[in-house]
């Protein structure tokens, strides 16, 4: 599961960039079998006037699945990557959870060859 974190409009500071690793490990640590990449884009976008504009994008792209994006504006930015990690945790757990139902609803049935019986 490869990482990569960049920032727009202000610097990804050293703080900054730890706690958004650790804040993702966290969340998707379990389903890192299922992940090949994580894009986490930190922007401010409105710039130094304030407000509600702190944003967190992730790409998340899995393997055999389309991409799942993320995005979350908070006043802070902790709060914008908190938010943003746990509805990544729960969206990737339900893309799994969906192929992994669909792969068992196209064969529900084995047959045995050798007895020419369907076995349920």
């Amino acid at each position: 599961m490869k990482i990569n974190i960049s920032t727009r409009k202000f610097t990804l500071t050293e703080a900054l960039s730890s706690y958004a690793k650790k804040r993702i490990n966290f969340a998707l640590a379990n389903k890192s079998e299922h992940i090949h990449r994580i894009n986490m884009r930190l922007s401010d976008i409105n710039g130094p006037k304030g407000g509600s504009d702190k944003r967190c994008h992730l790409l998340i792209s899995l393997n055999g699945l389309p991409d799942v994006v993320i995005e979350d504006v908070q006043t802070d930015i902790y709060t914008a990557i908190d938010f943003a990690c746990d509805r990544a945790s729960r969206t990737v757990v339900r893309k799994i959870g969906r192929k992994q139902s669909h792969k068992r609803q196209l064969n529900p049935f084995v047959f045995n060859e050798q007895t020419s019986e369907v076995l349920a």
